[in-house]
């Protein structure tokens, strides 16, 4: 029997430890855009064409979009 008030205790600081955790992340602003890390894999460009657009950026021609081989 008196292991079930050591478990009460147990699960009592295991409960207040993730409320802790919850609270410091809410404050430190973990939650706050919801939206764009659901969606920034549906926007992410494949790497060879992303490389030859910021070439292009920094040598001041246009962009080219070369096929993608793979």
């Amino acid at each position: 029997m008196s292991v079930l008030f050591v478990l009460i205790g147990a699960s009592v600081l295991v409960a207040g430890a993730f409320l802790f955790a919850f609270i410091r992340s809410v404050r430190t602003g973990q939650y706050d855009d919801q939206y764009t890390p659901s969606v920034r894999m549906l926007f992410d460009e494949p790497s060879g064409i992303a490389s030859s657009t910021q070439q292009s950026k920094t040598n001041g021609e246009a962009p080219t979009a070369e096929p993608n081989n793979h």
